[in-house]
């Protein structure tokens, strides 16, 4: 382990999906400010939606996400009924018509929802919108339980990108995750969806899992290239059992250590760079011609709630329950609770529980982490032009002894991330993050 990595790969710091961060949304935010909020977005531009399914088929015990068992059809039924109420509730608080560009069904797991279900609520949303031809449609699904009849509605509604939650081949490691998903399970299932019009397949992999070693890891990364999904993305496991009560299942013991965590991600990106995928920020690897790797190239990078993405809508609307939105006035995060959510969306009431209104600094500070997020670079000087601030707003101490560190070059205000500074940007991004050093949120390390 280098240097640098050794002092901060075991540092807890956010994951920079949004600035400020989820933990500092203010509870109690007044429904009519969010829907004040809506009734303000431009009519001429696109927007994004976000639907959220937090049911799975089966429990893994690395989810750290807000999720619940589906055993029983009844309670999914009722879900996906509740969530096309709020999709009209949301669209009577916009203007009419709204483009829309980007839509992304995550989870849980939205495949849990019955094929029917899942094609009711999208004419729910094409009844209400305006999806544009070109828009990108995205699903994410478990290949355990994806159904031939799931598989062949996906393609007739027109998706078109499909992502899987593959995390780990090797067996030891899936029974200590409660994830059995042979290869060849993967593989039907993303045949599958080619087969179906599905033209784009995103897999998702983790390293620091119990009993996991570089040499199970690459392993995993050579059977998924062989398949050849058109993204990767390689996630560290954040083990936070005082949040996710069932990474209790995990023993702390089977968790590979800093030293391991930072070996295993560095070996495996190297290994995805050999099979010919492009590095993209801190932790997606796309093929060249990826829609991805492009924006990357042509520094288009976006980053929310999903990760990395090409999506360049200023809104992005969240349905269901615990879902997110953001506009250019602030967030709003639903209600986590999903008989709560019911409630108020049966109620007529938009179901936001959380929100933060967005001050010019919190715009600045965003701009400026989500840059080195995405492009590891960022003018600081250009970025207080943009928003209205003084030069030198930052704290060049914080910067000045993280370029010491090896972290980053610093040319005037122009800050760029080293080689050594590139797995470590969550650090650097947290030097701008004026609520961190108040914070008691906690947060998963760094690599």
């Amino acid at each position: 382990m280098s240097d640098a990595l050794s002092r901060h790969a075991a540092r807890a710091v956010p994951r920079y999906t949004s600035y400020p961060t989820a933990p500092h949304f203010q509870p109690g935010f007044p429904a009519d400010t969010w829907r004040e909020w809506l009734a303000r977005t431009p009519p001429e531009e696109p927007v994004s939606l976000y639907l959220h399914v937090p049911y799975c088929r089966q429990m893994c015990w690395y989810c750290g996400c807000n999720m619940k068992l589906a055993a029983r059809e009844a309670p999914v039924a009722a879900y996906a009924e509740t969530l096309r109420a709020e999709i009209a509730l949301a669209a009577d608080a916009l203007p009419e018509g709204l483009a829309v560009s980007h839509l992304h069904w995550g989870g849980g797991t939205p495949t849990a929802l019955s094929p029917e279900d899942l094609s009711r609520c999208m004419a729910r949303i094409a009844s209400r919108f305006d999806v544009r031809h070109g828009a990108e449609l995205a699903i994410e699904s478990d290949p355990r339980t994806l159904s031939a009849e799931m598989i062949g509605m996906i393609g007739a509604l027109g998706f078109t990108r499909a992502s899987f939650g593959v995390q780990e081949f090797d067996p030891k490691v899936q029974a200590a995750i409660n994830r059995i998903q042979p290869p060849g399970m993967v593989r039907r299932a993303v045949d599958g969806l080619r087969a179906a019009g599905v033209a784009a397949i995103n897999f998702d992999l983790i390293y620091g899992l119990p009993h996991q070693t570089v040499r199970t890891l690459l392993e995993t990364i050579a059977i998924a290239c062989d398949m050849r999904p058109d993204r990767i993305a390689l996630f560290g496991y954040a083990h936070v059992p005082w949040m996710a009560k069932n990474q209790r299942m995990i023993e702390a013991d089977s968790l590979p250590g800093p030293a391991e965590r930072a070996e295993q991600a560095a070996r495996a990106a190297e290994a995805l760079v050999a099979a010919g995928y492009v590095p993209i920020g801190l932790d997606h690897f796309a093929l060249p011609e990826d829609s991805l790797a492009v924006a990357a190239r042509e520094g288009r990078l976006r980053r929310n709630f999903q990760g990395y993405t090409t999506d360049q809508a200023e809104t992005l609307i969240g349905l269901g329950a615990t879902a997110i939105s953001r506009t250019r006035f602030g967030y709003a995060q639903n209600i986590a609770e999903t008989n709560a959510w019911a409630r108020a969306v049966r109620a007529g009431v938009l179901p936001v529980a959380k929100g933060r209104a967005l001050t010019e600094e919190d715009r600045l500070r965003a701009h400026v982490i989500e840059r080195i997020m995405c492009d590891g670079a960022v003018d600081l000087d250009e970025a207080a032009a943009r928003f209205g601030a003084a030069p030198g707003w930052w704290d060049r101490a914080a910067i000045e002894d993280l370029a010491a560190d090896g972290l980053l070059t610093l040319s005037g205000a122009r800050l760029a991330l080293t080689p050594a500074g590139r797995p470590l940007c969550r650090v650097v991004a947290a030097a701008f993050d004026a609520y961190l050093p108040r914070s008691e949120a906690r947060h998963s390390v760094a690599v």
